[in-house]
């Protein structure tokens, strides 16, 4: 492909990443008008929220492995066009029921993109070549993860578009993708003959989904220590150790465990999932904070988390250019990890009361961490692995940082729940939590002595999260450590996969 076709082929792959991305996100903030608009109740909420989370992370590696069987043309087109029917059918959801299985297209759409587009640039480019256009990708899935609520809020606010527009707007976006790269994306179609291990890939859907509605309903539907835990986590234990030993055996598994006997793709899995959770953690919490203890309306809170979208995207801009220039890479993981951590730190301090300037220097710290390791883990994987594994490879880093992120919100999410439940029993009793049990508050509605030490206990509670990160995030800083830098490979991954099949058919 000519440099000319790379850029044309980057803009496609980069808008279909992006608006498959924003589907997480961009009903954060409209959900409290589309479940009365649609008769749901409360049990639903965050199911809406979760279901595509759950396809996606499921979908990711069964579509990394086509990718290296089949045209990765057109399956980054089918993922495109699966999203794409989804958001439309979303969109015109007459109850809960139709739109939660539209979420479920959605997230096998999203999950495709996710693990597609990079797996289509790492056969177009070389490693050295990839750190220009990776920082890229990074920018926009980082953006698209924090801006989404915003939008989402923008488009409720707007009376004559509403809720259904979170939906509608995928479409012509994911067609506008899909016909871009129709045009010009030119990769040669190299098909092995090889069987899908469709058991391996049911063991490893089934075992994750039920570790991921464990992590979902655990801590509001019932208690972590309890029995539904033990038969969900067994269960999906069970199931993930039955797909190990299945994949072992396999001869084209999906998730190939031998890419894991190198310590470079190892650690870079380790530290990708406490990004994951870290990532989706503060897109989360984070906004949660400034609607509740700085009283932000959604689309100001949105707009307070551009100082983090701005170090996001320069930190990961850069370090791609300066990567491809230089050809050093471990430099970025390792001072990202940092940051990353001393972002986390900073956010341990907040309270209702912390000036937005100096919330916005942590932001800019937090997000330059993030920023400076998010594509470059899928780099150093990427990296390492033989031509024949580029897919798995990609989609793996990708599925463990879904994963991570998944797992990570509903654990910190309980602890957040778990401190605002005992700090408003402490102040104000019986009367402050009822069954024992905190509700999202409404701030309209309460009254102007309350109103403080709710901001007040959601301030202290978000604090005390951000701190139970911390020890997450080191882990991060000591993956990135341990990883030994390898030079960059110079040839693209289909010129990499032609040297090794002319190699092994000479032998």
């Amino acid at each position: 492909m000519s440099p000319k076709e790379v850029r044309g082929a980057l803009s496609g792959l980069l808008l279909g990443l992006f608006v498959s991305m924003l589907a997480s996100t961009i009903v954060s903030n409209a959900l409290p008008r589309i479940v009365p608009d649609l008769g749901g109740t409360q049990n639903v909420y965050s199911w809406i929220i979760t279901t595509e989370l759950l396809a996606m992370t499921a979908a990711v590696p069964l579509w990394g492995k086509m990718a290296d069987l089949y045209s990765k043309k057109v399956l980054v087109q089918l993922s495109l066009g699966v999203f794409a029917c989804g958001s439309l059918v979303a969109g015109f959801a007459p109850n809960v029921d139709v739109l939660i299985l539209s979420r479920v297209l959605q997230g096998i759409g999203a999950g495709g993109m996710t693990a597609l587009a990079i797996a289509v640039l790492a056969a177009m480019v070389s490693p050295r070549e990839m750190g220009r256009y990776s920082g890229l990708f990074g920018a926009v899935f980082g953006l698209a993860t924090v801006v989404g609520p915003l939008i989402g809020g923008l488009l409720v606010d707007t009376s004559w578009l509403g809720w259904r527009w979170c939906f509608f707007i995928g479409v012509p976006l994911a067609l506008a993708a899909g016909l871009l790269l129709q045009r010009t994306l030119h990769l040669p179609v190299v098909r092995r003959k090889a069987r899908i291990d469709w058991l391996g890939a049911a063991l490893i859907v089934s075992g994750v989904s039920e570790l991921l509605i464990w992590s979902t309903l655990a801590g509001d539907k019932y208690a972590w220590a309890s029995w539904q835990t033990a038969v969900l986590v067994s269960g999906g234990v069970a199931l993930l150790g039955l797909a190990v030993y299945v994949e072992s055996r396999a001869a084209e598994p999906i998730i190939p465990l031998s890419i894991f006997r190198s310590r470079t793709v190892a650690l870079a899995t380790l530290a990708t999932v406490v990004v994951g959770v870290l990532m989706f953690g503060s897109g989360v919490f984070l906004s949660q904070y400034l609607q509740i203890s700085l009283g932000k309306s959604p689309t100001a809170a949105g707009l307070m988390t551009l100082p983090l979208v701005f170090g996001l995207l320069v930190a990961s801009t850069l370090a791609g250019i300066l990567i491809t220039r230089h050809g050093r890479w471990k430099v970025y993981l390792v001072a990202g990890a940092v940051l990353m951590t001393v972002g986390a730190l900073l956010f341990g301090f907040i309270d209702a009361h912390t000036n937005v300037l100096l919330l916005s220097v942590y932001m800019v710290v937090f997000g330059v961490g993030i920023g400076l390791l998010l594509q470059n883990l899928v780099l150093a994987a990427q990296n390492e692995v033989p031509a024949s594994n580029l897919g798995a490879a990609t989609s793996t880093v990708s599925f463990f940082r879904s994963m991570g992120g998944a797992i990570g919100v509903s654990a910190l999410g309980a602890v957040l729940a778990n401190r605002v439940t005992t700090l408003l029993q402490e102040r104000l009793g019986s009367a402050g939590t009822g069954d024992g049990t905190v509700k999202v508050p409404d701030l309209t509605r309460l009254s102007p002595e309350v109103l403080p030490i709710v901001q007040d206990a959601y301030g202290e509670a978000t604090a005390d999260l951000f701190r139970v990160a911390v020890p997450i995030a080191l882990l991060a800083v000591l993956a990135v450590l341990l990883i030994k830098e390898k030079p960059l490979q110079t040839l693209s991954g289909d010129q990499r996969r032609a040297k090794e099949t002319a190699g092994s058919s000479s032998e």
